[in-house]
């Protein structure tokens, strides 16, 4: 297990201050051993809070509004640049077994990164690169019935109790011991809901390193935004929340426009 020195994020945390000011008024040395889809940008809560969007009353999102929701290297701010590919702590730490269900759900969509399942469409994603910490976040928009995607928001805030502590065994037979936290987030959307997930283990010299996680999902009527944020340098909780609060701001914005043209 190696660990990447982290560096100062003066610029970004700037940036992030800003964002959220206007929204409120070490990778493990195993070699990937499948390929992940580029993240690059593309078109292709806890539980329930509010209530469920009627179908027929809100038109489905376009490629193109779905797309205006995401966030970009521009809203982040330096050190942040489109994705150059999945990071090798995909396989090294989230494809990982352990016997008990529901924490081995939740390691197999942390790595497959499908917060609401495979059967949500996804109407657009963005992966984006920390190349100062060395993290990486991928954010996508979906559209999913209300109902099917409160019952995730549900199953994601149990996970703290559930999953608090467990080990999970990785394809090279190491065990690293997990630990499953409730993240706070803003008071956006109908319903949100947030988890941060360390992953511990031990450096090449035999230090202790750890591998954090931030998952975040927050439902828009029938639309979800769902978003990954990881690695072994630093995770600002900031991302998370900027991500949530602005992305179901300019999704309550988009969904608006759509009921007007139509």
């Amino acid at each position: 297990m190696t660990r990447p020195t982290a560096r100062v994020r003066t610029a970004s945390a700037l940036s992030l201050g800003a964002l959220l000011t206007a929204t409120a008024c070490s990778a493990l040395t195993t070699p990937p051993t499948a390929e992940k889809p580029d993240l690059s940008a593309t078109t292709a809560s806890p539980a329930p809070s509010g209530k469920h969007a009627s179908p027929a009353a809100t038109p489905a999102l376009t490629a193109a509004q779905a797309q205006a929701v995401l966030l970009t290297e521009t809203d982040l701010g330096e050190p942040w640049t489109p994705t150059q590919g999945s990071a090798t702590w995909h396989d090294a730490v989230l494809k990982a077994t352990t016997n008990l269900p529901d924490c081995q759900r939740l390691m197999d969509t942390a790595y497959s990164e499908e917060l609401f399942g495979a059967d949500a469409r996804p109407r657009a994603v963005v992966g984006l690169d920390d190349d100062w910490n060395e993290t990486q976040l991928r954010q996508q928009v979906v559209a999913h019935p209300a109902a099917d995607v409160d019952r995730t928001l549900a199953w994601l805030k149990a996970l703290p109790k559930k999953c608090a502590r467990f080990t999970a065994k990785t394809t090279r037979g190491e065990a690293h011991a997990v630990e499953v936290t409730e993240a706070a987030l803003p008071e956006a959307g109908d319903a949100r809901q947030g988890l941060r997930i360390l992953v511990w283990g031990e450096t090449a010299d035999g230090e202790p390193a750890a591998f954090t996680l931030d998952v975040a999902a927050v439902r828009v009527g029938d639309d979800a935004i769902g978003l990954t944020h990881g690695g072994f340098g630093e995770v600002s909780p900031d991302i998370a929340r900027a991500v949530v609060q602005l992305g179901a701001q300019r999704l309550t914005e988009v969904r608006t426009k759509g009921r007007v043209e139509v």
